[in-house]
Parts: C-alpha cells; structure tokens; sequence
C-alpha cells in the first residue's frame, strides 16, 4: 500500500492529531481524528442513512469527528485521490 500524508490539523499540539492520508493505489481517504461522542452518533442515526440502507452503524464502522478547521486539507486530499485515479 502507498499512502501519502496530506496534512495535519493546524491548530494541534504535539502528540495525538486530527490527520488525513490517501491511499495512492485505490485513491481511499484515510483519516485519524476524535470519535464522535454519544449525542453526534445519535444525531447521525437520526439523520438517517439513505434510501435502502439499514440506519445502523455496523460493528466494524464507526463515526469521526474531523474539524472544521481541516476543510482545506480534505479537499486537498480529495484532489489528490482524484488525481491518484486518473494513472
């Protein structure tokens, strides 16, 4: 797998951070960041999934939390699994 860092949450400290890679090969984004809280899932559930899918979060899925802040870096991201799309 080749996977490239796109960037960091800017307003973070040293240790644990917000953080988004994509994988070079398949052009998946891959995102480190907080996991929702209770009220967010809920609220998620709520909001539903789409027509014909279950509103579930399956066991091996989860829900995260990536700041606002980090808009820019995600469509950086987005642009470059794009372009990983496109060899």
């Amino acid at each position: 797998m080749k996977v490239r860092f796109i960037g960091i949450d800017p307003e973070t400290g040293q240790g644990n951070s917000p953080t988004v890679w994509v994988d070079e090969e398949v052009g998946d984004l891959l995102c480190q960041s907080f996991g929702a809280d209770e009220e967010s899932i809920e609220g998620c559930l709520a909001a539903g999934h789409g027509p014909d899918h279950d509103n579930t979060i399956p066991a091996n899925e989860t829900v995260v939390r990536i700041p606002a802040r980090m808009i820019p870096i995600i469509r950086k991201a987005c642009d470059e699994a794009e372009r990983s799309q496109l060899r």
